[in-house]
């Protein structure tokens, strides 16, 4: 009768084959069940500690940089002389080139009506270098800002901006704080 107790070897090893997948399916759902409620972080700019320093525009490993300008349609005051689009020595009114603040020309001025003009940022074109957002800050109201954009940014585990970013002014949010903009909303962003 004894013999009819003892497992034979075949079954030990069966059960435990059986055992060890069972704990290995289980294991595997597992982490897969924590990497799907996994909250995803994205690199964002703190527009209230940006310095304006250029860095955005060179140290980004994209080209063009996934920075790019961002404008606080309701902070904004429309001026005609706008500090963000005209160079601040700029002898008159004139929307010529070489009066205009940005590189690129990625800020589009349209009329709205006297004496107000709406400033539009054109994504393709920004670069990220801060300039417009230097000129609103120091004679506007600073309705200009610097943001990552998330469809833009590979998302690196170190952000080569961030490390040389002298103000400190980037760092890892959840994705669902992200996009700390001035005001409380903006116009047409494609963030």
């Amino acid at each position: 009768m004894e013999n009819n107790n003892k497992k034979s070897r075949r079954d030990f090893i069966r059960s435990g084959t059986r055992l060890s997948i069972l704990l290995t399916l289980g294991a595997v759902g597992g982490i897969a069940a924590k990497h799907l409620t996994a909250e995803k972080y994205v690199w964002q700019i703190d527009p209230f500690k940006c310095t304006q320093c250029g860095r955005c525009a060179t140290s980004c490993v994209m080209t063009p940089s996934a920075v790019k300008c961002i404008h606080a349609f309701n902070l904004c005051g429309y001026c005609d002389l706008c500090g963000g689009y005209l160079k601040p020595d700029a002898n008159k009114r004139s929307t010529a080139a070489e009066d205009q603040l940005c590189p690129t020309a990625a800020i589009a001025r349209k009329f709205i009506e006297e004496p107000y003009f709406e400033y539009v940022i054109n994504e393709d074109l920004c670069i990220g270098c801060a300039k417009c957002v230097k000129g609103c800050t120091s004679f506007g109201n600073g309705s200009l800002h610097l943001q990552i954009i998330h469809k833009r940014c590979l998302n690196c585990n170190e952000c080569s901006i961030a490390r040389l970013c002298p103000s400190q002014a980037i760092s890892r949010v959840k994705a669902s704080k992200a996009y700390n903009v001035k005001g409380s909303f903006t116009k047409d962003s494609k963030v």
